[in-house]
């Protein structure tokens, strides 16, 4: 190998500080009277809320779970429905009578599991790691799981063998956008789930809402974001609508000030619904920064074992290597780590015979992508040609948006790749989904500056907000 190569598989040290993330609070500047108008409205609301039912205020502070994959499997060998203590008032001993009895009537193997999770528990607080755990430690299969989702507001469904066949993951991912189900409770959430399983139609209701929403968002002012509709009679001046009402005021003021302060147009390249966003509130950056990390060491282990005769994509194979060490080293967020696992995929992929895609284009954590394909988000008429992973590919099919990686630009939660491009390597090159040609490289541009510039934009851009 020549001389060229690295002479240490350890990557650079990383940083001991990290620049602080964007503030998620309104940036524009604002008069001190309109601040104050603003702060009166939003403490209003807090006081109120701090007035609820001792039981409101209980299911703010959801304690995590104590199951395992070995007690849920053991309690489902003779029920079909577990509820974990803290969703005891969510879903009562009767309500989940009920529901066993929804499910022996379809005459399907249903199980409901209903479990709070969190980062640190027996399943890491991931949804469908639960499911998996489950379902092996049960070793039932054919076998339907609804469960609730990474936060217990939402469905999941799953099916065994994998397939769909009874359009489960459909009928879960619909009834969280039905609309007369907006304010059920999770009990009528999950029997609203059985039923559309039951005769078949989760497909049809979540296209149908999917559609609605894409009608209603399209519709709507670039500068409106929710819904401010409150509900008429007596019970809409008291109580939690009272509560709902003001702080919906407080919320459309602020909207106004900041619109009126900013005077620039929202950025709306790309729309997804609000549910689809990837679970990264309770993602662990320090659990992605060891894995770049460990990425990089494995990079350079193999370029340490590569011979230069007989490995032409060597060249390519040491940019990626030092333009993953670079990235690592500055990496500030979720968006430049996932940066380095997509730099270190295409060191692998030149140091491999043959072809190999990137990392998935919606989320490079899902890993090296299946295909390619042509792809039209919800609301737009513009299609993009992406690499996806097979998740996301089953996702688009069934005309699901798939689940994206989702960063905080200007105040607000988006897809990686709306931010604009000038700040942003990642939404330039879709982690290599977008790039030009074979002699475009994520490396190269890393190499060029691409990234220093494009993080300079960003800071320049989150001071001026501040």
């Amino acid at each position: 190998m020549s001389s060229d190569r690295p002479t240490t598989t350890t990557p650079r040290p990383l940083r001991t500080s990290l620049r602080a993330p964007l503030s998620t609070s309104l940036r524009a500047p604002l008069s001190t009277s309109l601040r104050a108008l603003l702060a009166a409205l939003l403490l209003a609301g807090a006081v109120l809320l701090g007035t609820g039912s001792p039981a409101a205020r209980a299911a703010d502070a959801t304690p995590a779970t104590t199951a395992t994959g070995a007690s849920i499997a053991e309690a489902l060998k003779t029920s079909a429905v577990y509820v974990d203590p803290a969703f005891a008032a969510a879903v009562t001993p009767a309500q989940q009578q009920q529901i066993t009895e929804q499910i022996a009537a379809t005459g399907l193997p249903i199980k409901v599991v209903l479990v709070p999770l969190q980062k640190g528990d027996a399943f890491g607080g991931d949804a469908k790691a639960m499911a998996a755990v489950v379902q092996e430690r049960l070793g039932r299969s054919p076998l339907i799981m609804i469960t609730s989702d990474d936060y217990g507001s939402w469905l999941n469904g799953y099916e065994w063998p994998a397939g769909d066949s009874r359009q489960v993951r459909d009928a879960a991912s619909a009834v969280g956008m039905i609309k007369e189900l907006k304010d059920a409770g999770l009990a009528a959430k999950v029997g609203r789930t059985i039923e559309l399983i039951s005769t078949g139609k989760g497909t049809e209701v979540y296209k149908a809402e999917t559609d609605r929403l894409d009608r209603e968002r399209s519709a709507r002012p670039a500068t409106e974001d929710r819904d401010t509709d409150v509900p008429s009679g007596s019970s809409a001046t008291s109580g939690p609508f009272a509560i709902a009402a003001l702080l919906v005021l407080a919320l459309v003021v602020g909207g106004a000030l900041l619109v009126r302060s900013r005077r620039r147009p929202r950025h709306t390249a790309f729309t997804f619904p609000d549910a689809v966003f990837a679970a990264d509130r309770a993602a662990d950056e320090a659990g992605l920064r060891r894995q770049a990390a460990d990425e990089v060491l494995a990079l350079g282990a193999a370029l340490d074992g590569a011979d230069g005769a007989t490995t032409p994509g060597l060249g390519r194979a040491l940019d990626a290597y030092d333009a993953a060490g670079r990235v690592l080293d500055a990496a500030d967020g979720l968006p430049d780590l996932a940066g380095v696992l997509a730099l270190t995929a295409e060191g692998r992929a030149a140091l491999a015979t043959g072809e190999r895609l990137p990392l998935c284009f919606f989320d490079p954590r899902h890993g090296t992508a299946a295909r390619r394909t042509t792809w039209r988000p919800l609301g737009r008429r513009e299609r993009v040609d992406v690499a996806v992973c097979e998740d996301c590919t089953q996702a688009l099919k069934a005309r699901r948006s798939p689940q994206v990686l989702a960063v905080r630009d200007q105040g607000r939660t988006v897809p990686y790749f709306e931010v604009p491009a000038d700040r942003s390597l990642w939404a330039a090159t879709g982690y290599g989904s977008l790039l030009s040609g074979p002699d475009d490289t994520l490396a190269a541009r890393v190499t060029s500056g691409e990234f220093t510039r494009t993080a300079t934009r960003r800071q320049r851009t989150a001071d001026h907000q501040d």
